[in-house]
């Protein structure tokens, strides 16, 4: 969302010179060409004669402690995917909890839609893969079938960012909706089925903190310093526990309070009461900094500023930007690397990436569509204004951007390395062709009806 104007009266030149980059990063589609490049910067570099630099890089070593006491040491590739990752998971929680409380989700017709929709885009494409790879001898091809459940958020809200008025805003709504649902299906699926050797000790512990945590949004304490505080022990007791930390950071942000402590009937009345008093206060040529009464009003209207927001509304609005374009980026650029040989060639054609493929490009089309035309039919649900059956299918498409969420999963279920390289060019590929084919088809203008 973009910030309004503040009207100020001449720029510092800081500001000039960083207001082209400000104005970029504002723009919807920001998101995705960041991701895009990184992901080209990946390949390139992965593939270029500097490869060895490429691995030797994720392969670093960071360890943290005190003294002589070492709590955690991992590879540089853990701590983005296990750390960086689990702040990406907490935004993604406090967009669930907004949808849930406030959202399209908080409806129960407006929410039949995209929830089905998003039940037949995890359920179809996971049937395809298992379909194709269930004659594996071995089995282990099995483990990636919740590869192509997933759908990338910020790719598909990109492509669809790119037709500007093309596409009616209810679509945008739409996809975002049943991404969200489709982000939870994702989390449990990671939380119950890639989570091996549990240490219960440290499961017990996360989850009183995680109580410790609600207890603390029941009392009132708003402070994000304390929610940091228990958030990172909680992060950690679930590192230990053998649950993927992520879900630590969904776990979190279902813990943030989402309410307001001043209605807005309060605010107006208060806001008008500090403005007229920080006016009443002037005088001419005088400066705030030497004006106590004005500071006193500056400050007064800034607390009302803050309990007039939730600290959710706050917390989900400061770390977007961090999670768009510093923590995704990063997450593409340290696992988006493949190296494109003819080995790579061949394993395209594999049963794990053929799996992926005709999962996110078929499955996701079918089932989308299909669960959400049921859900019509039935009576369970009904087609937002200026939704029609076309926006439906090409929507259906773009769920099959798989990408960020589907290579978070793929580094869950596989080890093997010649595995992991089929299964990411399974996913950058059909993520490319479903993001071109819903791209295609929104750009076609609606048929007239005769």
């Amino acid at each position: 969302m973009r910030t309004p104007s503040l009207g100020l009266s001449r720029k510092e030149p800081i500001e000039r010179i960083l207001s082209p980059f400000q104005e970029f990063l504002q723009r919807s589609t920001t998101g995705g060409v960041l991701l895009l490049v990184c992901t080209a910067v990946a390949l390139i570099w992965a593939n270029s004669p500097w490869a060895d630099a490429y691995g030797r890089l994720w392969e670093t070593r960071l360890s943290l402690g005190l003294g002589g006491y070492e709590l955690l040491s991992k590879s540089l590739l853990h701590w983005i995917n296990d750390g960086l990752m689990a702040v990406f998971f907490f935004v993604v929680g406090l967009e669930i909890k907004r949808e849930i409380l406030v959202g399209e989700l908080s409806r129960p017709r407006q929410a039949t839609l995209p929830i089905a929709a998003a039940i037949g885009g995890m359920v179809v494409p996971a049937v395809v893969y298992v379909g194709i790879n269930l004659l594996d001898p071995e089995q282990t091809a099995m483990r990636g079938w919740g590869v192509p459940m997933a759908t990338d958020i910020a790719f598909s809200l990109g492509v669809l960012a790119l037709l500007g008025d093309r596409v009616p805003a209810s679509s945008k709504i739409f996809l975002a909706s049943f991404a969200i649902v489709d982000d939870i299906g994702a989390t449990l699926v990671i939380a119950i089925f890639y989570t091996e050797n549990i240490s219960v000790i440290a499961l017990v512990l996360g989850m009183v903190v995680f109580a410790l945590m609600l207890v603390a949004n029941r009392l009132g304490i708003r402070r994000p310093l304390a929610f940091a505080i228990l958030g990172f022990l909680l992060w950690l007791a679930f590192l230990k526990s053998g649950v993927h930390p992520t879900i630590a950071g969904v776990l979190g942000a279902m813990a943030i309070p989402a309410r307001t402590r001043v209605d807005a009937a309060s605010f107006l009345v208060n806001g008008r009461r500090f403005l007229h008093e920080f006016e009443s206060k002037g005088l001419t040529g005088s400066h705030v900094l030497t004006n106590i009464e004005q500071r006193g009003a500056l400050q007064a209207l800034e607390k009302t500023c803050e309990l007039a927001q939730s600290p959710l509304q706050r917390l989900e609005h400061s770390y977007h930007s961090w999670v768009a374009f510093l923590i995704m980026p990063i997450f593409a650029l340290a696992n988006a690397g493949v190296t494109l040989s003819a080995e790579a060639g061949a394993a395209m054609f594999s049963p794990v990436a053929m799996g992926i493929f005709a999962g996110l490009v078929l499955g996701k089309q079918v089932g989308i569509t299909f669960f959400a035309w049921l859900g019509v039919r039935l009576g369970l649900a009904s087609l937002p204004t200026g939704l029609n059956w076309r926006h439906v299918y090409a929507i259906a498409w773009l769920g099959g951007i798989g990408f960020t969420m589907s290579l978070f999963i793929t580094g869950l279920a596989f080890r093997d390395p010649a595995t992991l390289i089929s299964a990411k060019i399974g996913i950058l590929t059909a993520s490319m062709v479903a993001g071109f084919g819903g791209w295609l088809i929104l750009r076609q203008p609606a048929r007239a009806r005769p």
